[in-house]
């Protein structure tokens, strides 16, 4: 869910305390990666043994997302891993989506997941007085810059980038995903497009009234959103046509038992 993001996920003010108290799981062994802080500047902390790689050192706001993120995800599944931090966020994503008979039910829980991290008011509010401004680009380069700033501990380090949008112009209404975290550990394609991809496009264009575009790139799990851009209708969608990826646990169980895993069987 990211694509989940599926989110793209906490109201648009970022600067006032936190809405809610919930347990931290902090016995988790530290990620092979850390995530961006989305509480305090971009901070670089060089490894002693290269000066190339980055990390940064992930922050309190994080964690109260990854934990609020995982809570509401585990009252729709009905179940919870006994891996704590982001480990068992992934194990409860796999489990939401072997627990769904068809892929339309994984999408539709994951936009419950969604709507559920907003006060209701709020999306409506936003979307009959933000959304309709300067032809939806404001609403558009609002969602962006929110998304970036709060949305790292789930897909790691983005940034704010130009789209090209239908009416022929540029606008600052994407975010780029150098390397997502969700797909990387998720290691699906499966749960990328159900639980992320197309759950979010639905949940910012039906409720907050802003057209998404996601473009997962499976080769280097990069990924491109492009708020304000409208999706391609699903037969006309190339990504939702993609192979299962090599590593992929479930690929790997049916090449196995000598199943056809070219596409993934969640896809």
């Amino acid at each position: 869910m990211k694509p989940l993001a599926l989110a793209h996920l906490l109201p648009l003010s970022v600067s006032s305390g936190p809405l809610h108290s919930l347990p931290s799981f902090n016995n988790r062994p530290k990620p092979s990666f850390r995530v961006l802080s989305s509480s305090s500047p971009f901070e670089p902390v060089r490894h002693e043994s290269t000066t190339s790689k980055l990390e940064y050192e992930p922050g309190v706001l994080d964690d109260l997302f990854l934990n609020l993120f995982r809570t509401k995800m585990v009252e729709e599944v009905g179940w919870d891993s006994d891996e704590a931090g982001y480990d068992g966020l992934i194990e409860v994503a796999n489990r939401l989506v072997m627990k769904s008979k068809t892929n339309s039910d994984t999408k539709e829980a994951a936009v419950r997941i969604l709507r559920s991290l907003f006060p209701p008011l709020l999306l409506d509010l936003y979307k009959i007085l933000v959304s309709p401004l300067a032809g939806g680009k404001v609403a558009a380069v609002m969602v962006a810059r929110v998304t970036a700033l709060t949305c790292q501990w789930l897909m790691g380090r983005c940034e704010v980038n130009s789209v090209d949008l239908p009416d022929g112009t540029s606008c600052a209404s994407g975010v780029f995903v150098e390397k997502c975290k969700y797909l990387e550990e998720s290691k699906c394609v499966g749960i990328c497009i159900n639980t992320c991809k197309l759950p979010t496009q639905s949940f910012f264009k039906d409720y907050m009234g802003v057209p998404l575009l996601m473009e997962p790139n499976f080769s280097d799990y990069s990924c491109q959103f492009k708020f304000g851009v409208l999706p391609p209708l699903p037969e006309d969608d190339a990504i939702l046509k993609e192979p299962c990826l090599e590593i992929c646990p479930n690929a790997t169980r049916r090449r196995e038992l000598a199943i056809n895993a070219e596409k993934c069987p969640k896809a």
